[in-house]
């Protein structure tokens, strides 16, 4: 449940990449109305100790709460959605910026999220990311730049 949408407000780029990806596609005002209530959420490339199945919007909202004691994105961009009507599934490639909360070192990351809808709805979602930058944000070393 979302008590207090501040919470999650170091999330709003991702939030608005993911609504425009969407758009026309699936139903919702919100990030989190566009999920089914028994959505499921693979986070296939990832880092340790985080969670790689999600079950649930409600899970999801708990496990986003936290996100914003570590990292607050300043802006996604560079969208590119890919669609199959066949399967009814998009596959949404994006890229995110912010900093680490507690040091301000610079965060970057590309990710690909395989998303399949039913009844207009996120049913499935698969994330990808790259770990190293994470590490590499959470350490205050640099990594190669993405192009």
């Amino acid at each position: 449940m979302i008590r207090d949408i501040d919470d999650f407000r170091a999330l709003d780029p991702f939030f608005r990449i993911i609504e425009q990806g969407l758009q026309d596609l699936a139903d919702g005002e919100h990030f989190f109305d566009l999920l089914a209530d028994d959505v499921v959420f693979d986070f296939v490339i990832t880092v340790p100790d985080y969670p790689r199945h999600i079950v649930g919007r409600s899970e999801l909202i708990e496990l986003y709460r936290g996100y914003g004691s570590t990292f607050f994105l300043d802006r996604c961009h560079d969208l590119r959605v890919h669609r199959s009507e066949a399967t009814s599934t998009v596959v949404l490639e994006y890229a995110c910026q912010g900093r680490v909360v507690a040091t301000g070192h610079p965060y970057s990351n590309r990710y690909i999220s395989v998303v399949t809808l039913k009844d207009r709805k996120v049913s499935y979602w698969r994330d990808y990311l790259d770990p190293l930058r994470v590490f590499a944000a959470l350490e205050g070393t640099e990594v190669e730049s993405q192009t």
